[in-house]
Parts: structure tokens; sequence; C-alpha cells
């Protein structure tokens, strides 16, 4: 019985992976330490899944847990992290392990089973804050953050090992990801599920810097379809990294003014707080290098998504 395998399979986008995987009838197994992901978010879909979803509780930085993940798999969606810049300066070792430690394991274990391809859950912070967008993947990469770095350093070490002839790799680089699922309550979550959460609740939001920078926001579900499409596409080269973003930007303080449209009311006016280190001004993405090489373009308008994420 052959299986794909999510790590961090029951996190916000892990969850929307291992769903999409099983609507196209795989079987898949999952792997997650539940430090910030819950069973909850697997829990839709567990029970018509049945014995197509395993679970394996535990963390890849351990080698017997990554060893026991890649068996019989050929396919791997790498999630496992905890995508949070602050996290990162305030924990820098423990970040380390969580967001590059994992995947050195993984690759260990993938070199000794019969995986093929490794799709590698990367990031937008790797571009930095230099000037000039939208951001192109051939771009100067200048990452501010330990969160940033152990990225950037998981796709040099998937190149590595897919150039070296091991399996082969694809590098997604999310930029601002939102839907059901994310968690509020998450020192982790993003800027949307947080603003959702107080417009639901009729508070103010509370905005780091003036409000006007801005951010290429995407849709977890069209997140989860680039990573069943990288999971498939035929590559030129051993490894490929490509853009997977909404292609169009929107500044903070703008989201905040669609999130009451959507709710119908104006809600108490945003309190701001300074700046946090690390927070890049602007982001926007090219997407033409992921319909390119993955046939895959994102497909949810930002005011429909974010409906979605209201559960309206």
């Amino acid at each position: 019985m052959t299986f794909e395998l999510v790590t961090g399979g029951a996190g916000f986008i892990g969850s929307h992976v291992v769903e999409a995987l099983l609507t196209k009838g795989k079987q898949v197994r999952v792997v997650d330490d539940l430090s910030t992901g819950h069973l909850h978010n697997l829990s839709p879909f567990q029970e018509q899944a049945g014995d197509r979803l395993q679970f394996l509780h535990g963390s890849l930085a351990d080698p017997a847990i990554a060893a026991e993940a890649v068996r019989g798999v050929k396919r791997v969606y790498h999630l496992a992290a905890r995508p949070s810049v602050p996290w990162s300066f305030q924990e820098p070792e423990l970040a380390f392990t969580a967001n590059h430690g994992t995947t050195l394991a993984l690759i260990e274990a993938a070199k000794n089973s019969p995986v093929e391809r490794i799709v590698f859950s990367s990031s937008a912070a790797i571009y930095g804050d230099l000037p000039g967008l939208p951001k192109l993947e051939t771009d100067v990469l200048a990452p501010q953050s330990p969160y940033a770095d152990h990225k950037l350093a998981g796709e040099h070490a998937l190149q590595d090992a897919a150039q070296a002839g091991f399996f082969s790799a694809v590098a997604l680089r999310y930029f601002n990801v939102y839907g059901p699922r994310q968690d509020p309550s998450s020192p982790y979550s993003g800027v949307i599920s947080l603003f959702a959460d107080w417009v639901i609740q009729n508070k103010g939001a509370t905005i780091y810097g003036d409000g006007l920078q801005s951010r290429d926001f995407v849709f977890a579900h069209d997140v989860a379809q680039a990573n069943l499409a990288g999971g498939l596409a035929s590559l030129d080269d051993s490894f490929a990294a490509v853009n997977i973003a909404g292609g169009q930007s929107i500044s903070i303080l703008d989201l905040w003014k669609l999130l009451n449209e959507a709710v119908g009311r104006k809600t108490p006016s945003p309190e701001h707080l300074p700046g946090r280190e690390g927070d890049i001004r602007h982001s926007l993405a090219s997407i033409d290098a992921a319909a390119a090489t993955l046939d895959w373009k994102p497909r949810m308008p930002i005011a429909d998504g974010l409906k979605l994420t209201l559960g309206l």
C-alpha cells in the first residue's frame, strides 16, 4: 500500500493538503508532533477516509520517526514548521530544530527510502525587503530573520540532495496564506485569521506600523492545489522553486476595511503599535513561474476567500 506523506498535516495548510489528496482518492500518512497542529483539523474528513488516512504522532527531528514516516512513500509534502518570524528571534535554537532540523532529518530518511519527490513549503520571507516588485524567483535573496534563514537553508539542502540524484524536489515559496482552520489564538497565526476573529467579536484591530504595508494573500485551498501540482509536475531539472501567491497586493488597512464590509458593520478604529523586527514593508509576487512549471494559478478572489474564512 503506497501512501502520500504530509508532514505537519494536522496544521492549518497541511490539513488542506491532506483533504485535497484524500479528495483525489489518495492514501495519506500524516506525521505531526501537534506542537502547533490540531487533530480537529483532520476530523472533518477522517471518518470518511477510514484506513486511507494514517496518523503518526512525533517529530521529524527524531530519526526513528522520520524513517517510519517515509516507509513505502514516493511523494512527500513537507509542511512541518513553526512559521513565525517573531518566535524565531525569541527562540533561535528551537526555531532551528523546528524549521530546519526537521528538514535535514527528512532528507536523510528519504535518501534510504522509495521517495521520488519532495514538495517543500518554503516562504516569501527569504526575499527580505529589498526594493523591486513583483518578486521573481531569480531575485537576490536577503532573509532578515532566523525563520527566513531556515527556509532558505531548507531549499539549499533539498537542492543539493536532488542534484545528487536521491530524489527531485519542488520548493513552494508561500506568500501570505489564509483560510479556514487558521487558529487565531495561535502565536503563529496570520493577520487575516486574527482580523477575522476581531471582526466577528466586534473588536478593533491591533496593527503593527501604519497599516500601509502591503501583502500578497493566497487562499489555503489554492495552496493545497499547488502542493498537489508540485508532486506531479515534470521538471526540467531535479529541483525547482516557485512563488505561490495571489499575484496582487493589498494594504493591511484596506484588508481590515474588506473584512468589515464582509460582515456588514464598522468595528472600532484599529490600535497602531510600533512595527515588528523582521517584518517587511511590501510584498507582491510574480506567479508566472508557477503557471509555467506547475500549470497552477490561484482561483479564489480575496473577497470571496474572506467570506469563506469568516464562515459566511
